[in-house]
């Protein structure tokens, strides 16, 4: 039986929010016997989670926007360098599809694809449609969306949409058949906070406070796990340590996956990630959307986890420790009013995001007669037989 091996190009942003699904979509492609490389800018690069067989190709890429000329210059003359040295790794590396995964970074490489008439296609991570994905939309042959109802997506381009879902990582995804911990009345309540890789400062400054706020018979019961800036960290401690609440801090958490696992409750911000991994293990959460996001596509992210009882989501400049702790109580006074809510939560994951997204992605490229024919024209070329 032959294996039908195909190339393909991921393309991702310098952020986790972009790479993660990007490594997701990488595993399940090489697990199916394709080979898969990555475009990224040097941030990128540093990102963790990249599986080892996956090799990186770092490329200029400029961003374009403000109001400076000079500004525009630099990241227009980045994005052509950028495209014309992805348009030289196609030609040697001949990929039958280029996936975008959102970000300037992601721009350069899905330009050479539609110019090098190489199937192209983007994956939307956020409940509004980002800055390059709207420049590419025109262009590309699919768009993969992460939510049912994506904002700033042209009704004309609706026919490209197919809904997969955000991929998110193995050891997230292992953990949905899982069932949600106990949790009684005389027993722990533990709650997970983190602000994205590198904390948030709000939530420093508000969830010790909120959390001391409790009624007494839950304040007891307490387990804190938080992520915090280096900057924050000792402030924190001294206002857990005056509450008299136990609290765990880092400033990062190799095993954040069991961490989410164990917690009853998640109190975070609601980027993209963030989202996808609440839903895939189904946990129940009050989320804190960045106010600066870009088309403040985190409020928009909570709406569907939220419209289902998943979550509760408070703007940031309502986000006090008395409306946390009102919000707690009300979510944690009655112990199935949590286990509902997870349950919530986990019908809005999507785990099967990795492998629908690489269907969709395996669903254009050549022929796979012509892929069959160019690994036989390898292997006799080096003397060896084709995959068998």
């Amino acid at each position: 039986m032959t294996v039908v091996t195909r190339h393909y190009v991921l393309a991702a942003g310098g952020t986790g929010g972009h790479l993660i699904p990007a490594f997701a979509l990488a595993a399940e492609l090489e697990r199916r016997g394709h080979h898969v490389a990555l475009i990224t800018d040097e941030r990128g690069a540093g990102i963790p989670g990249r599986p080892a067989a996956l090799t990186s190709h770092v490329l200029p890429a400029g961003r374009i926007g403000g109001y400076n000329p000079l500004g525009w210059l630099r990241g227009v003359k980045a994005i052509g360098e950028g495209r014309r040295m992805a348009l030289r790794l196609f030609e040697s590396f001949e990929p039958s599809a280029v996936v975008g995964f959102g970000g300037y970074p992601a721009l350069p490489a899905l330009l050479a694809a539609t110019s090098a008439k190489i199937p192209a296609i983007i994956h939307e991570q956020n409940a509004v449609l980002g800055r390059v994905n709207r420049l590419l939309a025109k262009r590309v042959d699919a768009i993969a969306t992460s939510y049912r109802q994506v904002e700033r997506l042209a009704e004309k381009h609706q026919v490209k949409v197919h809904l997969v879902g955000n991929p998110v990582r193995a050891e997230v995804l292992t953990l949905r058949d899982r069932p949600f911990p106990p949790f009684t009345e005389e027993g722990l309540l533990r709650i997970l906070v983190t602000g994205g890789s590198q904390g948030a400062r709000v939530l420093s400054e508000v969830v010790p406070d909120g959390l001391a706020m409790l009624q007494t018979a839950l304040r007891l019961r307490l387990q804190v796990t938080q992520q915090c800036r280096a900057e924050d960290i000792d402030a924190v401690r001294s206002r857990y340590a005056g509450h008299d609440i136990p609290a765990e801090l880092g400033t990062y958490f190799e095993n954040m996956a069991e961490r989410l696992a164990d917690a009853h409750l998640f109190i975070g911000r609601a980027g993209a990630s963030t989202i996808a991994e609440l839903t895939a293990v189904g946990r129940p959460a009050i989320l804190v959307p960045l106010p600066i996001a870009t088309d403040d596509h985190q409020t928009a992210n909570v709406r569907e986890i939220v419209a289902a009882g998943g979550a509760r989501s408070i703007r940031q400049e309502k986000f006090t420790g008395a409306e946390l702790a009102k919000q707690i109580q009300a979510m944690a006074q009655h112990p199935e009013t949590l286990a509902n809510a997870a349950h919530a939560a986990w019908n809005c994951g999507y785990p099967n995001a990795a492998s629908d997204l690489a269907d969709l992605v395996e669903s254009f490229g050549g022929a796979p007669l012509m892929d069959v024919i160019r690994l036989a024209g390898q292997a006799s070329a080096s003397g060896q037989e084709a995959v068998a």
